[in-house]
Formats: C-alpha cells, structure tokens, sequence
C-alpha cells in the first residue's frame, strides 16, 4: 500500500527530519514538499544526502490551496503560522501537526503516542507534543496513573540541544560562537509548551496541576532532550520501576531502565528511556525523561501518529537503532 505524502516546513530541523523516516518508510511515498526560503530548490539541493529517487522533487511554495493528491500532510512550522492555512486543508487529507498551534485543540487528539494510542487510531487531525512534553509526560504518565506523587508539586529542570531551537537563520542566537561553552535557561514561568504539560498532567491525575514549575535550558549539543523531574510521594524506586513496566508493557517504543538515562542512548531513533530514583522518608520521587528531540520530540512521534493513524503498525519506518557513538 502507497500512501502520498507531504511534508510542509520541509527544510527546517523537524521537517528534515520527517523527510528522512518517510524515505525509507514502507508505505509512505512522498509527493510533496513544501516551504518558504527555499522554494524552487530540489530535495537535492537543500539536503545532497537525499536518496535518489527523492532529488529532484521541487520545494514549492506553501499554498494550502495549491496541494497535489495527498492523503497525509505533516506540517513542520512555527507555533502560531500553522493554524489559519491547515484549516484551509481538505478533510479527506489526514495531518499531523509537528508544530503547536493544535495542541489541545477541539477537533485534534494530542498525539502523545505511547501513553495514548487509542485517543490516535482512526482519527485525521493530530497534534503532535512538543519536545519536553515528550521526555515529561511519558516519564510522569506511570506515576499520576498509579497515584504515586502529587500532580500539583512537581518540578521539571530539563536540558535540550541546540536543533530544539529550530534551524534559524544567518543572525540566529543559537549559532556557534553563542551555544558552544554555553548553558542557557530561557522561557522562565511562561514556556510555551507549559499549558499542555498541566493539561496532561490533571488528565492522568484526576487533579491540579497548578503548582507546575518548568525550566528548559539551551546545552551546546545538536540533538538530545534530558527532563529531570521532581515530585512528592512516599513510593520507592523499586515502586516506581514497577508501575513503568506495567504502564509500558508491549508498547515499542519506551524502554525503562534502572540507571538513569543519557541522551545519546536515543540518538536519532523513537525510543523513549524512564527511570526513577525516590526516597520515601524524605517524601522525594526523582523522574528522569530522555527523547531525541527531532525523534520522539518531533519527527519520529509524527511518524508514529501517521502510522496510528493510518491504520499501519505502529513501528512502520521507526524501527531503527540509535546511532552510536
């Protein structure tokens, strides 16, 4: 079966990234790409590493009006310029929406694919999470689901590469000479993706999430997303542990460890790592989240959503390993 695709935002991080799954994607066919600035460029001159049978696709200009037969669209663009052009997309094309403009959206799931997956299957509109509500919420998901820390003190320190930032351009703040030897906290008390974290956090609880503090932090690496969480509960490590195997058990992608996590262990891959370590007497749980952050934080959980629904496995495309070193 050969599903057309399109990929808008094709020659940003997430979108590029995209573009990479479907080339080897046993159903996908991509059909068209779409962008801004680089607009009537081929495939081949924006990414010389395309295969060949993917060169000389043309980048058009985004025009939801101008779209080829498709029957699925990821959409890879800045929160806040998506929202009025996909409405404009026929329903009979499924998207998913790599950006933010959808999350928690009537008439979109929130694509949180390996907590979720039958909020997924069948339906044709899907928001895909941010990147730190990726490494947080699959992290916290065991936990509010057993009751096993408050839902209204948790806080989040979490650290991502340089690639969450979005490819930018020549007078980008997140070039070289400004990341390299340099460690950044920013969006401090109002981050965008803040709102949807609550909103799943009192999802999975049944509570408030009111006491919510989250802190991202820019690290001089390309690609990688560490979520070191806080909570109060009187569970065990060995609790914790336990309540993520049974929450996770036959789902592909999340791997639960008993030593922390690091981020190179999901480098370029949809893998998920959980661990936890608490201290019952001093009322502490320690969650610890590790995505790629263009993989399960962007691009591979997109493709994950597609395959949901599609009607696919859901591991089509996305069963590689990491790299590594």
């Amino acid at each position: 079966m050969s599903i057309r695709v399109g990929i808008v935002g094709i020659s940003g991080f997430g979108g590029g990234e995209a573009m990479r799954l479907i080339a080897s994607h046993p159903s996908f066919e991509l059909v068209y790409a779409a962008g801004e600035g680089s607009a009537g460029l081929r495939l081949v001159d924006r990414f010389p590493g395309v295969p060949a049978e993917l060169a000389g696709l043309v980048i058009e200009k985004w025009d939801p009006a101008a779209l080829p037969k498709l029957d699925l669209l990821f959409a890879s663009l800045p929160t806040g310029t998506s929202a009025e052009a996909l409405a404009r997309v026929p329903e009979s094309v499924k998207i998913v929406d790599i950006g933010g403009d959808h999350r928690y959206v009537e008439g979109w799931a929130y694509g949180l694919a390996d907590v979720w997956p039958d909020r997924i299957t069948g339906r044709s509109r899907v928001a895909n999470p941010g990147c730190f509500p990726a490494a947080t919420l699959t992290a916290l998901a065991p936990l509010l689901a057993d009751k096993l820390i408050e839902p209204g003190n948790i806080v989040i320190d979490a650290k991502t590469g340089i690639s969450g930032a979005g490819r930018g351009g020549a007078d980008s703040r997140f070039g070289y000479a400004e990341s390299n030897e340099n460690l950044v906290p920013y969006g401090l008390l109002k981050h965008v993706h803040m709102p949807e974290m609550a909103k799943t956090i009192e999802r999975l609880s049944g509570g408030s999430a009111a006491g919510l503090v989250f802190t991202p932090h820019l690290v001089p690496m390309t690609r990688g997303l560490l979520a070191t969480i806080y909570g109060r509960g009187r569970a065990t490590t060995a609790q914790c542990l336990d309540a993520a195997r049974r929450f996770y058990a036959g789902r592909a992608f999340v791997r639960v460890t008993d030593a922390p996590p690091q981020t190179k262990w999901a480098t370029g891959s949809n893998l998920a790592f959980v661990s936890y370590a608490a201290d019952p007497e001093r009322d502490l749980v320690i969650a610890m989240g590790v995505v790629d952050n263009l993989g399960k934080g962007a691009a591979g959980q997109a493709v994950q959503n597609a395959n949901l629904i599609c009607g696919l496995p859901e591991t089509a495309g996305l069963d590689g390993a990491p790299v590594w070193p």
